[in-house]
């Protein structure tokens, strides 16, 4: 297998509405406000509607439980749903509280398993594709990610 880049997706986050500490870790709800996902293949921007149903464990590490659609540049819908999980360093969550530097790819345990939808003819494969992500926070904040396809040789 390897992996082959596909998209990079950004995701501007709304404030968090706290839902509090539970059986599990701290639950918060983030809103996606906006963003764009741009590749050779797949050009759009985020529409409105999209949440992050983050999941803070007491282990340093956030479960995440998205999900998203998006507006392609020729008009066409698709639904974006992913989990992952996130290592909540000081700089990421310095990032995250709306600070002015942030995280670099790599710097921290950020990965995510997208799954794409679509009923246009034109995105059919998405619905029949593997994707991968890693991602990092910027000021903002702004999530973004690097999205790779899982292809055979």
């Amino acid at each position: 297998m390897k992996l082959i880049p596909e998209f990079s997706y950004t995701a501007e986050l709304g404030a968090p509405q706290i839902v509090g500490p539970g059986p599990y870790g701290l639950r918060q709800v983030l809103p996606v406000t906006g963003g764009t996902v741009t590749g050779d293949r797949l050009s759009g921007q985020a529409a409105i509607g999209g949440g992050d149903w983050l999941l803070a464990g007491e282990d340093g590490f956030g479960r995440l439980d998205v999900r998203a659609q998006f507006n392609t540049n020729d008009g066409a819908v698709i639904y974006m749903s992913y989990q992952g999980l996130v290592e909540v360093t000081d700089a990421a969550a310095a990032a995250l509280a709306g600070g002015d530097s942030g995280t670099e790819f790599g710097d921290h345990y950020f990965v995510t398993t997208p799954r794409l939808e679509s009923g246009d003819p034109r995105y059919s494969w998405v619905n029949q594709t593997i994707f991968v992500g890693q991602g990092r926070v910027t000021p903002g904040p702004v999530i973004e990610f690097q999205v790779f396809r899982v292809a055979l040789q």
